[in-house]
């Protein structure tokens, strides 16, 4: 109760200063930085990304920059999976911070963004995709039914590919190396920060639920063998 109330004190001292619409920007840069290396890349060899990759040794030659722009590197994909992506991370971005707040929303994606750099300085690489897809699985916990279009014509619940990249996580941390299984784990720090207490607690509720079930049905079907033995 004590941490509670302090964090909301920090919310009603600090959210005037919480960026807002946090997840166009990142999402513009994304952007920008693609059509650079489109541009660039073929013509003179020049790579924004590269410039922007997170590399332990790159930082601690200098290059500082790198620690924060590795979350402007977009998608490595084709130019429809670039805009799809992007589309899909303005999305859920947005309705984050629409329920939670900018306040909310901005600790949510620096938590993630800390736990990044952190895995990176001890791995020797970071990359932002896991990050982005810890936004992803908070939006799918908010609204679990809430349905898009797979391939633009298969419509499935966002649950079920939450499920789906939850088992690509739970693979890649398996069969991963290092560097990827600290970015995993780095992601998944800010979701179980914020979801973790109510996400245990809605198994312990659903496991009850079943044996509260369970104990009715067998008191009933006693119950009824008992009046079917009397009759």
């Amino acid at each position: 109760m004590g941490f509670q109330n302090k964090m909301r004190q920090w919310q009603l001292k600090y959210s005037r200063y919480a960026p807002q619409n946090l997840m166009m920007y990142i999402v513009g840069a994304m952007a920008l930085v693609y059509i650079a290396d489109y541009i660039l890349a073929p013509t003179v060899g020049f790579s924004l990304s590269r410039l922007f990759m997170f590399t332990r040794s790159e930082v601690l030659a200098g290059q500082i920059w790198r620690v924060f722009t590795f979350t402007f590197l977009p998608p490595n994909s084709s130019l429809l999976f670039i805009v799809f992506s992007l589309y899909f991370y303005y999305l859920i971005g947005t309705a984050l911070e629409r329920e939670w707040g900018s306040f909310w929303f901005d600790i949510y994606y620096l938590c993630g963004v800390i736990g990044t750099i952190a895995a990176g300085f001890i791995t020797g690489s970071a990359t932002n995709y896991y990050l982005n897809m810890s936004l992803f699985f908070a939006f799918a916990a908010l609204y679990p039914n809430f349905q898009v279009m797979l391939f633009f014509f298969l419509p499935i619940k966002i649950k079920w590919l939450a499920y789906l990249d939850a088992a690509f996580f739970l693979i890649n941390f398996l069969v991963g190396s290092w560097p990827v299984r600290a970015a995993i784990l780095a992601s998944l720090f800010n979701f179980f920060l914020f979801f973790g207490p109510s996400f245990f607690r809605g198994i312990r509720d659903e496991i009850r639920t079943r044996r509260r079930r369970a104990q009715f049905n067998r008191e009933y079907r006693g119950g009824v063998d008992d009046r079917n033995r009397w009759n």
